[in-house]
């Protein structure tokens, strides 16, 4: 499968709305589905996980505890391989000492005038639901990414839910990763049925009060028919990267880091803006000959990005790809021009913007530091990676002296009045009449 090569400005409008929308279009056509399992795991409980995780992944909980038991974390990190729990301990050290410079040193408090005082009050969130996707593969990598912002942030209760293996368990590193998090309440299932789980409780598993985690178009969905029942958190769909290069960036580099976000799924979306032909074209001589050796099912998840949601764009400058980059908002962002630190000052959306030749998004996606849980579907205008704040909300505070409210006394009665509110007003009017 060779990418095609299109020059932006020649596509319709219609077909340009196609790549900006890219899968977040096809969520509309499951919503009903959605909206059927949410009702029915909201009344029948631990009997819908069972009944939906048998018909859609065609495993058979009946038998089991819907909680992974200590045994399994025992058995997790007995079999797993040595290398893979040191590899997990490096990422972990690595995105826990990023988070905690994200934590509040504790309540800021200011003099706004003598004798007025104001500040803000971090409390961390009670619980937190995170969702560890396993459809596609196995990632402890997500389970990290959630959870350690979770527990820095001093999150009291955190569960996980992901679905299992077809023998029922839950992936060894994603058991490990949870261990090494500090967590220990994991839940087989995933879903939509498994949002719905989160949002409204079962017999197994508690309610929460936010939930965080990107999953399927199922997942997304179910997400979005919950808000407002659940903080259902950033919104985080099907992968998808953008990376921007002139005619100095190196084609076989370009190349292997354009497939990192695609082999997510057939969903993903991945493109590359170039304002070079001969890039363009080498690119994607090196994309069909990698597509070709890799192994199943990476290899259709591919094919099928670049037969839908995934093509490469010349521009007329690296300016219009900036602008172009600031319209789709991206989850994962390459800038790959001479000058780096100059394209980044061009940059307003995205979901994290990795700078140069030697961090391809695999390395953010595991180790770097920065969460690679990233707003997906144009969030990335108003929505950031998700950090230790998501799991924080803040009180605001005042303290007032006596100075300070003869200070403000008039001033508050003018508007109060101005704005027809009797009451407000009779608060400070009438404060001294008793």
């Amino acid at each position: 499968m060779r990418p095609e090569i299109l020059k932006w400005n020649d596509l319709t409008e219609k077909r340009k709305h196609y790549y900006l929308k890219r899968s977040e279009s096809d969520i509309s056509g499951v919503i009903e589905s959605v909206t059927e399992i949410i009702d029915r795991v909201k009344t029948n409980g631990d009997g819908a996980l069972i009944e939906y995780t048998k018909k859609f992944d065609g495993i058979d909980l009946s038998g089991l505890n819907l909680r992974v038991t200590e045994n399994e974390f025992l058995q997790a990190e007995k079999i797993l391989p040595q290398n893979i729990k040191s590899a997990l301990k490096y990422a972990v050290d690595n995105i826990t000492l990023f988070h905690k410079m994200q934590k509040p040193q504790g309540m800021s408090f200011e003099e706004i005038r003598p004798g007025l005082f104001a500040g803000e009050k971090p409390i961390p969130i009670e619980s937190a639901g995170l969702y560890v996707p396993r459809g596609r593969g196995s990632f402890p990598s997500m389970l990290y990414m959630l959870a350690i912002p979770a527990a820095v942030a001093g999150v009291e209760r955190i569960c996980v839910i992901t679905p299992p293996g077809k023998d029922g368990k839950v992936d060894p590193g994603c058991l490990y990763a949870a261990k090494l998090c500090g967590i220990d309440e994991v839940y087989r299932v995933g879903g939509a049925h498994g949002i719905a789980a989160m949002a409204y409780g079962t017999e197994s598993i508690r309610a929460v009060d936010k939930i965080n985690g990107p999953g399927s178009m199922y997942v997304t969905a179910a997400k979005r028919i919950l808000y407002g029942t659940v903080d259902v958190g950033m919104p985080a769909g099907p992968s998808e990267s953008i990376i921007l290069a002139d005619k100095y960036s190196d084609p076989w580099k370009l190349a292997l880091d354009l497939l990192v976000e695609a082999e997510h799924g057939s969903d993903s979306s991945a493109l590359l803006i170039t304002t070079s032909t001969d890039i363009a074209e080498k690119t994607s001589d090196h994309v069909e000959n990698l597509i070709a050796g890799l192994s199943e099912p990476r290899k259709t998840f591919v094919s099928d990005v670049f037969k839908g949601y995934g093509a490469i764009f010349l521009v007329d400058s690296i300016r219009d790809g900036a602008t172009l980059v600031n319209a789709f908002a991206p989850e994962h962002l390459q800038l790959k021009t001479k000058d780096p630190f100059s394209t980044l000052s061009l940059i307003k959306n995205a979901g994290e913007i990795l700078l140069g030749e030697n961090i391809p998004f695999s390395a953010a996606n595991y180790v770097t530091g920065v969460n690679a849980v990233l707003p997906t579907g144009g969030k990335a205008k108003t929505y950031s990676a998700v950090s230790v704040r998501d799991f924080i909300k803040y009180s605001s505070v005042v303290y007032v002296d006596q100075n300070g409210y003869k200070d403000f006394k008039e001033h508050v009665i003018t508007i109060s009045d101005y704005e027809g509110f009797e009451t407000h007003g009779n608060a400070l009017k009438m404060r001294e009449n008793n």
